[in-house]
């Protein structure tokens, strides 16, 4: 693929996620309401028992073994298997647990790294193949020029060298003789 079209294919995409993000936004109702009531408290972690009401607070994880809300575990990045292991772990929606999620990431982080750099590539080797074919061209005219200028010069030497055969066998009048043979015509 060249650099155009891959440039292309992503503006492509680009436009049409704006386009969908966009009609999107006009087809969502627009209601706008105003409350005066403070935000509700959140409830302690493990006083919640079930996973929607559970993943409502951020701060918390639902373990899909014991049924249980727990605190999330915020030293760690992911929570370690004492807490809850990862099949099992639910944060954010009850429909996705931490392993799919971890798996789904490392592919689309995966899939974006692999096609930035095969686009970097791509680019750098069109570059360089570019500029060894100006290399290359450079050359072959430095050489054409010199088996030009070779020649002009083999063919100036047998210029002299016929003009001297020519003036020895008095084929071509001498310029320096002021008096030539005359001829009757």
């Amino acid at each position: 693929m060249d650099e155009s079209r891959v440039f292309a294919s992503m503006l492509g995409f680009l436009l049409l996620w704006v386009a969908f993000s966009v009609s999107e936004a006009k087809t969502a109702p627009k209601t706008t309401i105003i409350t005066t009531t403070l935000p509700p408290l959140h409830k302690q972690c493990n006083t919640m028992t079930s996973c929607e009401t559970c993943l409502a607070n951020v701060s918390c994880l639902w373990c899909q073994t014991n049924s249980s809300c727990t605190d999330y575990p915020v030293s760690y990045v992911l929570p370690p298997a004492s807490v809850c292991k990862l099949s099992q772990a639910r944060w954010g929606v009850c429909w996705v647990n931490f392993e799919a999620l971890i798996i789904a990431m490392a592919v689309v982080c995966g899939t974006l790294l692999l096609a930035v750099s095969v686009c970097c590539c791509c680019c750098c080797c069109k570059r360089r193949r570019s500029s060894s074919f100006d290399r290359d061209d450079e050359q072959f005219a430095r050489r054409r020029e010199e088996i030009r200028q070779r020649a002009d010069e083999r063919r100036a030497e047998r210029t002299v060298k016929n003009d001297e055969i020519r003036k020895k066998y008095g084929l071509i009048p001498d310029s320096d003789h002021p008096y030539s043979k005359f001829e009757n015509e």
